[in-house]
């Protein structure tokens, strides 16, 4: 482009301003790729002065300057303008410098076996840039190189590059769009130029936690041959790593930590990091236990708690219990780091850290790792950050091959997806793996986002002590018979540099052994544990038909709603919802009966005005995917929101309600942290529709229904799950009410199935005013949202109590009672209103609203007037095979008298929940009606 020409164009544009690094951004891109600028950019940049055999790409600080003096420029348009220190040579060099930026870490040695194979990569060899031998000890300008030089000699610029990008860390974070983030990763780790500096003392720490790593699997290995421990030798770094971690967020002001990881390295973790007493370890090797407590777990799943001294105070460290499906504790971590955000009002992640401990194929094949990534910025659910750390042994599992587990470069390219930055550093470098640890959280703590550290290192013993890694990759497991372990590899080089002696190395393994004989806490950090973050003492110890304060007076209950109901005049209402609203205040009035929806907030509004925290979270909460909560309004105006259940009055607890991601399982198990760690207030997540829950199979059968028997893990989250044949076909009908059934023992969960306004108001309530803390699961309904007949009344709320089973509400003689047929949910009503139609009276109709634990002696109260009756029947309208029929019926016949008989109505069995025909639908559902009624 002639320069008159750009100058003209620079003169008229935004950039004749102060917009110069605007300008440098762009030219930093099409540095990388001419593509990734518009057309007229690049014939910007393309027409700049340049060497005849050479491209034309210059040093940025100098472009900038160009373009301002072009744009200064008012005369001799048609001179060329020429600036003699613009040398594509000193161009050529910010392309080096930008290509180590981009691709050194393809190049760096992070494999402390030295078996990768890689393919050099041209870009970082400097003769790719027209670079020479002769260029060599040319001095050039650095430009954003943050070495600590304005200028350097190629040679040094080169060997800098490489002590930054291609040694024991392989920094990735140029695909970050952010520049300031982009910015701050170089301003830490390329002024260290691939050498961090530590103290002398913190360096025998390194060797001392390195010595302790191995120390206990060898101790294990020894005293306990050929049991199972998922030992970490090869990656003994990680203890160091995550000790440093912690150490380094109580400096900077960190109250609590909770870690997530799978079992491989986790019992050194829980000695030789959280404290545990190696004798408690070495009794559960030997078969010992408590009795006290459930049906326990494996010991490699176990969690534990206690506090760690650092230099800003004590940090309480939580590891989270976890089962066998590695990922899934992540977002149970999540949750559980969210509560105690919240309970601190640490609204920016700078007082709760969550660290999360991945393997290598589990991180890049596991589906809930994407869920959770996908959550750590939704305001729902972000955290401010959580650290995560693969131990990449480079094997997976048991025989896999790296190239079998994955379709990309790094099994840590998942977290690309959020850019959050990926520092790959070699295991068998513990001042590396120090370094990248203090940057990573530095990162975390100043952006708030996610960080992930690869661990390169690698399994010396099979998937387990039992297994046999020779048999599948016979290479790899030759190399590490031979290869020196991290603990004698990093003594060598502090030996070397006279930083450390023999006999100090030697010391520390038999301090470390004896340490292990006396069975007592072996880390020096540890403190009794003062930092409880909740106390869980009040609700221990209780069982499901325990009294509770169910009454509550009914002019503050009405004072509460006439307060649900209230909006800011400018606030205007979509229409349905306006009509909504003011049907809630002739509800309120005693104009018209409650619906489903005003109990369920009045319920909420009650546990508020005791200073609960309610968090209700589902893909259409605020709203209710059934259009009847509408807890969150909407101005039609402005799209400014008004959520009335948060101006109950200034000392209330607090209440959030989140339109969640579009996931099931990450977002329950997040839901499910939340709860474990928080069990003053009601937690509940909500289905879209009850059928999605088997989205979250694995958080209901790894968690909620057994964590207090695996692990004394006492949880009080309620799930609402829409479940009701409307004819909507098979994925929108059964929330699959026999899967809960099925896992139903010891009063582990409840099951529950209200038909009325009130028994949801009581359920609700029920569930945090009673001390105990058991998952509810509730079948919740559709069509009854607004069914005619399915109402309560204000008296009901404020003077009953939640029913397990409800009897009779017609008057029948109880003698010419014939029959009774038990039900729950919807298919009452359809009942109620068929045999009021016939005009029978000696057919009774029972509700049995909790299904688990089964109300065995309310039933029997319930249909002890019914002494005419030897014929009783199940009528649900599930197909046989599903509901509660074969889950249930054991409990029916218990509760019916001797002799009498037990019949079964309903769909027959089924390999779909439901048909996809209304026609069908309707003729099934009047059929099972029918033959419930119909006396043979």
């Amino acid at each position: 482009m002639h320069n008159g020409v750009m100058k003209a164009w620079l003169e008229s544009s935004h950039l004749a301003g102060a917009n110069a690094t605007y300008v440098e951004e762009l030219y930093e891109s099409y540095l990388s790729d001419p593509d990734l600028v518009s057309e007229e950019w690049k014939r910007v940049f393309d027409g700049l002065p340049k060497q005849p055999q050479g491209t034309v790409e210059q040093q940025h600080s100098r472009i900038r300057d160009y373009f301002r003096r072009l744009a200064q420029e008012t005369k001799h348009y048609s001179v060329q303008v020429s600036d003699p220190e613009v040398d594509a040579k000193q161009v050529k060099v910010l392309q080096l410098i930008n290509a180590y930026r981009f691709r050194g870490h393809e190049a760096a040695q992070l494999d402390p076996l030295s078996l990768w194979k890689r393919p050099p990569v041209a870009e970082l060899d400097p003769s790719f840039h027209n670079l020479t031998d002769d260029d060599m000890e040319e001095t050039f300008n650095v430009g954003s190189f943050a070495i600590g030089s304005d200028t350097m000699k190629l040679k040094d610029i080169y060997q800098a590059l490489n002590n930054i990008y291609t040694g024991p860390v392989g920094a990735e974070y140029m695909h970050i769009t952010d520049t300031e983030q982009k910015r701050w990763i170089q301003q830490h780790i390329e002024p260290v130029n691939g050498r961090p500096q530590f103290t002398q003392a913190e360096k025998v720490t390194f060797l001392e936690e390195l010595t302790a790593a191995e120390g206990l699997e060898r101790y294990l290995g020894a005293k306990f041959p050929g049991a199972k421990r998922f030992s970490l030798e090869g990656g003994d770094a990680l203890i160091p790593m995550t000790k440093e971690l912690i150490r380094y967020a109580g400096s900077q002001g960190m109250r609590e930590v909770v870690v997530g990881m799978a079992h491989r390295g986790r019992l050194n973790m829980l000695v030789n990091v959280l404290g545990k007493k190696p004798q408690g370890l070495f009794d559960e090797f030997a078969g010992k236990h408590d009795e006290t407590w459930g049906t326990g777990d494996v010991k490699y799943h176990q969690g534990f708690s206690a506090d760690f001294a650092t230099q800003g105070g004590d940090v309480h460290l939580a590891l989270a219990f976890n089962p066998s499906h590695l990922e899934i504790v992540n977002p149970v971590v999540m949750g559980s780091v969210r509560a105690r955000q919240d309970r601190l009002e640490d609204k920016d992640g700078s007082k709760v850290l969550p660290i999360t401990i991945h393997g290598d194929s589990a991180i890049a094949g596991q589906g809930v790792v994407a869920e959770t990534f996908n959550m750590s910025l939704a305001r729902g659910f972000c955290v401010g950050g959580t650290v995560r750390i693969v131990i990449n042994n480079q094997v997976g599992f048991t025989t896999s091959n790296p190239r079998d587990t994955r379709s990309t470069m790094y099994c840590t390219d998942i977290a690309k997806m959020v850019q959050a930055p990926i520092f790959h550093v070699n295991a068998d470098n513990p001042e590396a793996v120090a370094f990248v640890t203090r940057v990573a959280l530095d990162y975390r703590n100043t952006f708030k986002r996610d960080v992930v550290i690869d661990l390169v290192c690698y399994r010396r013993h099979g998937h387990n002590e039992a297994d046999e890694p020779n048999a599948t990759q016979p290479l790899m497991y030759q190399k590490i018979k031979k290869h020196p372990t991290p603990r004698k590899l990093y003594a060598d080089v502090l030996m070397e540099r006279g930083e450390a002696d023999i006999e100090t190395a030697t010391q520390l393994v038999n301090e470390y052994r004896d340490a292990l004989d006396h069975g007592e806490v072996v880390v020096k950090e540890w403190r009794p544990m003062t930092m409880h973050s909740v106390d869980w003492s009040p609700y221990l110890n209780h069982e499901w038909n325990m009294e509770w304060k169910n009454q509550y007076d009914i002019d503050r209950l009405r004072e509460l709603g006439s307060r649900l109901c209230q909006h800011p005049e400018s606030h205007k209402l979509q229409s349905r919802v306006a009509k909504i609203y003011n049907d809630r205040v002739a509800m309120i009035a005693g104009e018209k009966p409650l619906d489903w929806g005003m109990a369920e907030l009045l319920a909420y509004a009650t546990l508020v005005d005791y200073g609960k925290r309610i968090r209700i979270s589902g893909q259409d909460s605020g709203r209710g995917t059934f259009f009847h909560r509408h807890s969150v309004l909407h101005n039609q105006a402005d799209a400014s929101v008004y959520i009335p259940l948060k101006h109950i009055h200034d000392k209330q607890g607090p209440f959030q309600v989140i339109d969640s991601v579009l996931s099931e399982e990450a977002v329950l198990a997040f839901e499910y942290g939340y709860a474990t760690a928080e069990p003053g207030g009601l937690t509940i997540w909500e289905a879209q529709f009850g059928d999605f829950a088997n989205g979250a199979q694995v958080v209901i059968d790894q968690f909620i229904s057994s964590g207090e028997q695996k692990w004394g893990r006492l949880c009080g989250i309620t799930m609402l799950l829409p479940h009701g044949y409307e004819g909507q076909g098979p994925e929108h009908s059964s929330a699959r009410l026999e899967r809960y059934l099925q896992l139903c023992a010891e009063q582990n969960i409840q099951v529950v199935v209200p038909s009325t306004p009130a028994q949801v108001y009581h359920m609700l309530r029920r569930q945090v005013v009673r001390p105990m803390r058991r998952p509810l699961i509730v079948m919740s309904p559709k069509s009854l949202l607004r069914h005619p007949l399915c109402i309560s009344s204000m008296e009901e709320l404020a003077h009953g109590t939640f029913q397990a089973a409800i009897g009779e509400v017609d008057s029948l003689d109880p003698v010419k009672v014939k029959r009774v047929v038990f039900c729950s949910g919807k298919v009452y009503y359809d009942l109620l209103e068929q045999r009021r139609a016939n005009e029978q009276d000696d057919v009774a109709i029972v509700r049995i609203e909790q299904l688990y634990p089964f109300p065995i002696d309310e039933l029997q109260a319930i249909i002890a007037p019914y002494t005419n009756a030897v014929d009783y029947v199940w009528c649900q309208e599930e197909p046989q095979n599903q509901g509660a029929w074969y889950s249930s019926q054991h409990n029916f016949r218990a509760a019916i008298p001797a002799g009498a008989d037990l019949k079964y109505a309903g769909r027959p069995a089924s390999a779909s929940p439901a048909v996809g025909y209304m026609s069908v639908h309707l003729k099934q559902q009047k059929a099972l009606v029918e033959d419930a009624l119909t006396l043979k």
